[in-house]
Order: structure tokens, then C-alpha cells, then sequence
């Protein structure tokens, strides 16, 4: 039976088809699980035209209306000629129900990773984040949640609560989180940061590369600093982020200037994203899918290279930000 910490439990291969085939689509049988944890997301084959893509939203994770929200931002960027995966709409809306599942429909599109040591490709993503971003800022968002909220002292706390950290390190993790969120918060406010809609957890993975940039899954899609959307991008020791923000920049000033004071958010949001992170896979833990998935996550180990990561980005955050590349090219 479903519960709200297994509530896919009644969501079986009958009842995907079943959904897909009450949207005037004829399955033909074909069912093949995609790779996602929050959601559950499979791909359908039809028996006439191409196959679609079949997302399950996690009950209740998001009011219909956030939903709505997401569909329309996709919408309208696809609108703009933002190369976005877009849900399907047939008239009603995009988001459908069956037997108690909120769901929707997306056309399949494939790709491949993009490859970030090139700094062609990244001038690319560049030029694509900043046309989703000069969308983004032309209106706001009522639904969907703020990028810092309690800048992940809630998180924070319930795992101290939790019974999870090891009784040796308890202390040592929760002081180090602690002072990790305090330095968070004081790194946020000093900068201020205008935000904007973003897509929110723009990885790398949700980045396709098919001739150029297309990015799905706006799951998370939520209202921040542009920056939150360009960070991701940035890995590597201090001079290739350098290297990868010059070339980001490049293609992202043809629409839009980035403030340079929200360079100084850079370390503070890699560090709320590793404490989150943490928070997520515990919040989940009672989903089959995780602790198959995540089989260190109850490990002594976990724990103790997480006081080391946070310890050591609590440094980074103190570090000098990153420096605004200075180019000639600016936003029209």
C-alpha cells in the first residue's frame, strides 16, 4: 500500500499505461524506467508516433498550482525560442490525474552530456542561460518556493535530530553545518542579490546537448540570483572556474550583465547545496529507491568526509570570490 514515505508503492507498469492510454494515447506496450529519485518518469512507447516521456510527481511534494507554475514558465521559454522540453498540452492543461497520481506528458529528446572543457560549448550554455534568464526576469513567480529560504538551518537541524550522525561526530557536524549556515546567511545579505526566475537546479545533467543546448526538468525550477544557474558549471581548482566563468560569460552577456557582486554567492550556494543534499537523501530515506541508490548514506564514513567537506568549505566561502572577466561585450 502508498504511504506518504513509499507513495509510489501503487504505481506499477498497469497504471503508467493506464494514464497515458486516459490522455486519448494508445501504449504499445514498450515501458522503460528513466533515471529519477524525487519523481517517477518513464518512457512510453505509442503505437502511432514517436514515444513520449511520462513524468509522475511525487505526491504531495508541490501544490497543483506550483506545478502549473513550472509548465508555464516551460511554456513561455519555449515560446521565446528557449530550447526547453516543454510538456505537452492538449487542451485541458498539462497536468493530468489518474488514479490519485498527478502527472504529465513530455516529447522525448535525446542528447548527450555537453563537454565542459570546452570553451566553445560553454560559451554556448552561456548564450543559452542568458536567454532563459532575460525570460525569467520579465515576470515572477507566485508559487514557487525562494532559492535561500532559511538558508539551510532547518535542514540542519533535523538531521541533528534525526538520530543519523554517529554519537562521536554529532558534534563536530553540527557545529561546523551551523557555522557553515550563519556564513551563508551573512555572505547572502551582504550581497543582496536581484533574483529572478531560474531553472533551479541547472547540473550539467540537465543539460542535453543535441547541436547545441537544450535543458529539461524545471522540477525545481524556484526564484534566486542568477548566479545559482551559472555556478554549477564552474568545477575544477580556482583558475579553470576562472577559465569556465570567462567563457560562461562570454555567451551570457549577448542578453544579460551579471552582477559581479553575486560572484561572492558562489562557495555560499555549493556549500547550502551540500548540506541539502544531505538533508534530501534523509527526508527520502523510507523510498525504496533511495538507500539502493545511496547505500553510503547510513555509513560512519559519510559522515565523517562530511565534516571534512564542510569544514573545508566553510574556508572557501572566506576566500576572495572569483573575478568578473572584463570584456568588451555588453548586454543590449
Amino acid at each position: 500500500m502508498a504511504s506518504e514515505a513509499t507513495p509510489y508503492a501503487d504505481l506499477g507498469p498497469d497504471t503508467v499505461l493506464d494514464a497515458v492510454a486516459a490522455t486519448g494515447r494508445e501504449p504499445d506496450g514498450r515501458l522503460l524506467p528513466l533515471n529519477s529519485f524525487e519523481n517517477r518518469v518513464y518512457r512510453v512507447g505509442l503505437e502511432e508516433g514517436a514515444p513520449v516521456v511520462a513524468k509522475f510527481y511525487r505526491p504531495g511534494r508541490w501544490p497543483n498550482a506550483a506545478i502549473d507554475e513550472e509548465h508555464a514558465f516551460s511554456a513561455e521559454l519555449a515560446a521565446a525560442d528557449v530550447p526547453v522540453v516543454a510538456p505537452l498540452d492538449d487542451g485541458p492543461g498539462p497536468l493530468r490525474e489518474y488514479a490519485g497520481y498527478r502527472f504529465a506528458l513530455f516529447p522525448l529528446r535525446g542528447g548527450r552530456p555537453p563537454e565542459l572543457e570546452d570553451p566553445a560549448v560553454l560559451e554556448r550554455i552561456g548564450f543559452f542561460l542568458g536567454r532563459l534568464h532575460t525570460v525569467g526576469a520579465s515576470a515572477r513567480f507566485a508559487h514557487r518556493p525562494t532559492l535561500a529560504g532559511n538558508f539551510g538551518a532547518g535542514t540542519v537541524e533535523t538531521l541533528a535530530d534525526s538520530g543519523r550522525l554517529p554519537d562521536y561526530l554529532h558534534e563536530a557536524w553540527t557545529s561546523v553545518a551551523r557555522e557553515l549556515v550563519g556564513r551563508i546567511r551573512e555572505r547572502w545579505e551582504a550581497v543582496a542579490p536581484t533574483t529572478l526566475r531560474l531553472h533551479g537546479d541547472a547540473h550539467p545533467g540537465n543539460l542535453l546537448w543535441a547541436e547545441g543546448p537544450h535543458i529539461v526538468d524545471l522540477d525545481d525550477t524556484l526564484t534566486g540570483p542568477a548566479v545559482a544557474d551559472l555556478w554549477l558549471f564552474l568545477g575544477g581548482e580556482r583558475e579553470e572556474q576562472q577559465q569556465r566563468l570567462a567563457a560562461l560569460l562570454r555567451g551570457y552577456r549577448a542578453f544579460r550583465d551579471l552582477d559581479p557582486g553575486e560572484l561572492a554567492l558562489i562557495e555560499a550556494l555549493r556549500g547550502l547545496r551540500i548540506l541539502r543534499h544531505a538533508g534530501w537523501i534523509a527526508a527520502r530515506w523510507a523510498d525504496p529507491a533511495f538507500p539502493v541508490a545511496f547505500p553510503w548514506f547510513e555509513g560512519p564514513r559519510f559522515w565523517e568526509d562530511q565534516v571534512l567537506a564542510l569544514r573545508e568549505q566553510l574556508a572557501n566561502v572566506d576566500e576572495p570570490p572569483l573575478e568578473l572577466p572584463r570584456e568588451e561585450l555588453t548586454a543590449p
